[in-house]
């Protein structure tokens, strides 16, 4: 039984939407895998306000601050701790971080596992992308095919692909 090929403008769709979301998540590669590895700059978070949203049943709370690397050379304002909540901290208090170097976010000492979610979504792009391309891929590869069984096989051949003593000297 042949399967049916996606119509021309559903492997358009996908390969748009596909390409929209690798742009989201090709640039947080990079602080996923420095946060997998706990990699980073290492620094100190001082809480400055709790930020905290209320959704029916529960309520989900962040410490936004200021962080400074060790060093020195990194100093931000206006980031958020992930992984904190209500009780985590309190204004003024210093907390050991790693910056990974996401813009708006730092992280405790022992990282977290944000990347895995990163990871698992890329691979899903990806495979995606590949559905989406399959089609394009094994048309041209019937197009080339095509090509080759009727270009160049015919000299030294009759009709019925039975060599002729006289075409061959």
């Amino acid at each position: 039984m042949r399967r049916r090929r996606p119509s021309p403008p559903l492997t358009v769709a996908l390969l748009l939407v596909t390409a929209l979301l690798l742009s989201w998540t090709v640039p947080g590669i990079g602080p996923a895998l420095r946060l997998a590895g706990g990699a980073g700059r290492s620094g100190t978070f001082t809480a400055q306000r709790l930020d905290c949203v209320r959704h029916p049943g529960h309520e989900s709370c962040a410490w936004t601050g200021d962080f400074r690397s060790h060093d020195g050379v990194v100093r931000r304002t206006g980031v958020t701790l992930a992984g904190s909540d209500r009780d985590t901290d309190h204004v003024g208090r210093q907390t050991e971080a790693i910056d990974v170097g996401l813009p708006n976010r730092v992280y405790g000492p022992h990282g977290s596992n944000e990347w895995i979610f990163t990871v698992f979504l890329l691979l899903a792009e990806l495979a995606l992308l590949a559905f989406a391309l399959a089609p394009v891929v094994g048309a041209v590869r019937r197009g080339l095919a095509s090509r080759r069984g009727s270009g160049g096989s015919s000299r030294g051949t009759s009709g019925g692909g039975v060599e002729l003593e006289s075409e061959r000297t």
